[in-house]
C-alpha cells in the first residue's frame, strides 16, 4: 500500500474510517466498475488504486456512504463526509462529459482558487513594500524594475523552482525547474506516437510513446498551475469529445503541438545575440515551450493523459501503475531527505540502533 501521490509525490494523508484502506482523506469510488481513487489534497489529482484490497474498501465506502446523512448528490455523483472528516465521492453512471466536467472541474477549480490566493497574497506584499518605500522617501522608480520582476515571479512562479523530479526508465532522476517547461517541446515521432523533448537541469532528452505520455502527465499539470474556470474546463472537455476520446485527442495534438511549443532558437550555443535572446526567453518563459499551447488544449491534454494512463491500468496493465507508485514513494523519500542537513540521517539511525540495543540507558 502506497502513501504518496503519483503526481506531486506529497503525502496522501490517512483516514480512520476504512480499516482495510487507511490511505487518503478524500476517496472516490465507482462500486459498479470496481474503481477506487485517492484524491490528493495538495494537487487534487486522482490516484487510481491497483490494490486487491480495493474491493473490500469499496464495499465499506458504499456502506458508509449510504449510512451517512451528511451528503449531497446529483443523479449520478454524490459527496458524503464522515465523522472523522473523510470525504467519499460516489460515482454512479454519468455520461462521460458529465463525469469529466465534474471530476476535472473540481480539481482545476480548487487549484485555481489556491493559486489565485497565493498570487494575491504575494502581490499584496509587494504593494506593502512599495508603500513602505514611498513613506521612507524612496522613489518607486528607484526599484521599479525589482517590483516588476517580483510581481512577475509571484504570478508566473519562480523560474528556478524545481517543479518535478522524474525517474526515467533507466533509473536516472531528472530535476525539472519551472523555466525548463518553457524550453520543453511536444511533437510527433515518425511512428505517429507522442514525442517530448524534455529540458531539465544540465541537459535535455527525447522520450517517445508511453514514456513520453508518462512524463508529459507529470509536467503538464505544472503548466496548468492556475487550473481553469468551469467554462475553460467545459471547453477542454469539448476538445476531447470532438475527436472521440482521450487517445484520439493526444494523437491529434501531437500533429500540431510542435507549432505551438517549438523553441525560438536552439538551447545554448550560438552567437552573442542568440544567447541574449535565450536569456530573454528565460525571463519570459511563460510564453514558450509547453506554456505556448492554447489554454483549452493544455487542460484537455492533462485530462487526456490522465485518462489514458487509467485506461491502460484498468485493462490489466497494473505493473506499470505499481512502478509509478513505487517511484512516487522513492522520490518523496528523496525530497524529504534533501531538506535535512548532512549527518542528520546517520545520527537518527544511530539513535534508533541505540534505542533498540540499550533502551534503559537512554531513559
Amino acid at each position: 500500500m502506497y502513501a504518496s501521490c503519483l503526481f506531486c509525490n506529497r503525502d496522501l494523508g490517512r483516514n480512520e474510517s476504512l480499516e482495510t484502506f487507511p490511505i487518503g482523506t478524500r476517496l472516490a469510488f465507482d462500486p459498479e466498475k470496481g474503481r477506487l481513487w485517492v484524491v490528493c489534497k495538495h494537487c487534487e489529482r486522482w490516484n487510481l488504486s491497483p490494490l486487491e484490497e480495493r474491493w473490500e474498501a469499496i464495499e465499506t465506502a458504499e456502506r458508509f456512504y449510504r449510512d451517512t446523512r451528511r451528503r449531497v448528490s446529483t443523479d449520478e455523483i454524490g459527496l458524503a463526509k464522515l465523522r472523522d472528516g473523510t470525504e467519499l465521492v460516489r460515482i454512479g453512471r454519468p455520461m462521460r462529459p458529465e463525469f469529466a466536467a465534474w471530476r476535472y472541474g473540481d480539481q482545476f477549480g480548487r487549484r485555481r482558487t489556491r493559486q489565485m490566493l497565493i498570487a494575491g497574497g504575494g502581490v499584496a506584499a509587494i504593494g506593502v513594500l512599495v508603500a513602505g518605500g514611498a513613506v521612507a522617501g524612496v522613489g518607486v522608480g528607484s526599484f521599479g524594475w525589482l517590483v516588476a520582476r517580483g510581481a512577475s515571479s509571484v504570478l508566473q512562479g519562480s523560474p528556478e523552482s524545481v517543479v518535478a523530479k522524474i525517474r526515467t526508465a533507466q533509473g536516472e532522476l531528472l530535476h525539472v525547474r519551472r523555466r525548463h517547461l518553457g524550453e520543453t517541446t511536444l511533437s510527433r515521432d515518425s511512428d505517429g506516437s507522442l514525442l517530448i523533448d524534455l529540458r531539465f537541469k544540465n541537459g535535455h532528452q527525447l522520450f517517445v510513446g508511453r514514456e513520453a505520455e508518462r512524463i508529459a502527465s507529470i509536467v503538464v499539470p505544472k503548466v496548468n498551475r492556475y487550473g481553469g474556470s468551469k467554462a475553460a474546463v467545459a471547453e477542454a472537455v469539448q476538445e476531447i469529445e470532438a475527436v472521440g476520446g482521450a487517445e484520439a485527442f493526444v494523437d491529434r495534438l501531437s500533429r500540431s503541438a510542435h507549432a505551438y511549443t517549438r523553441p525560438i532558437g536552439q538551447l545554448g550555443g550560438g552567437n552573442w545575440w542568440q544567447r541574449q535572446q535565450q536569456r530573454g526567453r528565460n525571463r519570459s518563459f511563460g510564453h514558450h515551450g509547453l506554456f505556448g499551447l492554447p489554454a483549452p488544449q493544455r487542460l484537455a491534454l492533462e485530462m487526456a493523459l490522465h485518462e489514458e494512463s487509467e485506461r491502460r491500468a484498468l485493462q490489466g496493465e497494473l505493473a506499470e501503475l505499481e512502478r509509478a507508485w513505487r517511484e512516487a514513494e522513492e522520490i518523496a523519500g528523496i525530497s524529504d531527505n534533501l531538506l535535512l542537513p548532512g549527518g542528520v540521517l546517520a545520527r537518527v539511525d544511530a539513535l534508533k540502533k541505540a534505542t533498540k540495543d540499550e533502551p534503559t540507558r537512554l531513559l
